[in-house]
């Protein structure tokens, strides 16, 4: 079987809000697993089933992984996600597998406490500051139809999408 490619924005199906998932199947194992595997080929601290093409409320992180070749992974994947609490503002540089080449500040809730499923079915409930708060924030939010370009200035998207446009004629031409 192909492995599945990271959706590119400006892909309309990353725009889509996600169903919950109804129930931890074979099929929602098996698409966690290989979200690992592609998270950490990309390589990237997270990836939500919107950027594989599956719209539903599931995402992978690890944000303790380095991109070592021998890095001891901690893969954690979380099921129909929601905040329980918000707190504080941080700004953090962020970047995403769906948005290559770019990176922007982005303003996040600096800590925050969210509520999930793991793979067996079993609640989870973390609190989580700095990064792993801006991660779990990040992979929801493309979870509801949202990338982290959508939250900068106008003035910021607007650049990347033009220098995207140039990009992809370019390529067209090839």
């Amino acid at each position: 079987m192909a492995r599945r490619q990271v959706l590119q924005f400006p892909d309309p199906r990353l725009k889509q809000v996600s169903q919950p998932v109804a129930e931890i199947t074979d099929e929602i194992r098996q698409l966690a697993a290989e979200m690992c595997e592609i998270m950490y080929d990309e390589p990237g601290i997270g990836l939500a089933a919107p950027q594989v093409g599956e719209a539903l409320r599931l995402f992978v992180i690890d944000t303790e992984w380095a991109e070592e070749e021998d890095a001891e992974r901690h893969p954690q994947v979380m099921i129909n996600p929601e905040f329980i609490a918000r707190e504080g503002r941080v700004t953090w540089e962020e970047g995403c597998l769906s948005v290559p080449n770019f990176r922007a500040d982005v303003e996040r809730a600096a800590h925050v406490k969210i509520r999930a499923l793991d793979i067996d079915g079993k609640e989870i409930i973390e609190e989580a500051d700095d990064l792993r708060a801006v991660c779990l924030q990040h992979e929801t939010d493309h979870l509801d139809g949202i990338l982290f370009i959508d939250r900068i200035s106008r003035l910021k998207r607007g650049i990347y999408v033009k220098k995207l446009k140039k990009q992809l004629a370019v390529e067209a031409e090839e």
